[in-house]
């Protein structure tokens, strides 16, 4: 698993509408809520696909995008994307590679973690900013959220830093 402060690699995996996305391109338009997921359509990852959905907009507008990302088809994140009326991208990882790379893997690499990162850029260099790790419960990963937006609006206060 990545610690705050490290590198977040670079991935090109397609979206929930077949198209490719790097992660350097989703950081163009500012930071990213990086969230990886076991499954869709199952309960506790829907219940945390749902808990994004309905943060989505306050985290748009401090900024900040919702991707997430887990190993089934471009299909069934499309399927799972409209059955919930998910309004942010879900990403295909079916060769685990984002999900290596990222750390989200466990018992033999069979499995993914339910783990969410902050991705910023730094000196134009991905770097992870924050993260939150609850495989069964999705608490963390809401707390994750109201910390993002406590920081966004942190740096936007008159007298904060940049």
């Amino acid at each position: 698993m990545l610690n705050i402060g490290e590198r977040a690699p670079d991935f090109a995996l397609p979206d929930d509408a077949g198209h490719t996305v790097t992660l350097s391109s989703l950081l163009e338009a500012g930071p990213v809520v990086l969230y990886f997921y076991p499954a869709d359509f199952t309960p506790v990852c829907t219940s945390q696909a749902c808990m994004f959905r309905d943060w989505t907009a306050e985290l748009a507008a401090a900024g900040v995008r919702v991707v997430g990302i887990s190993a089934q088809s471009s299909q069934s994140k499309h399927r799972f994307k409209e059955k919930y009326s998910l309004g942010f991208t879900l990403l295909a990882d079916e060769k685990k590679e984002a999900i290596r790379a990222y750390g989200a893997q466990f018992l033999l690499g069979l499995f993914t973690r339910r783990v969410t990162y902050l991705v910023e850029r730094r000196e134009g260099v991905a770097v992870i900013a924050d993260r939150a790790v609850a495989d069964l419960r999705v608490g963390a990963h809401l707390e994750f959220v109201k910390r993002v937006l406590r920081r966004a609006q942190s740096a936007a206060s008159p007298g904060s830093p940049a």
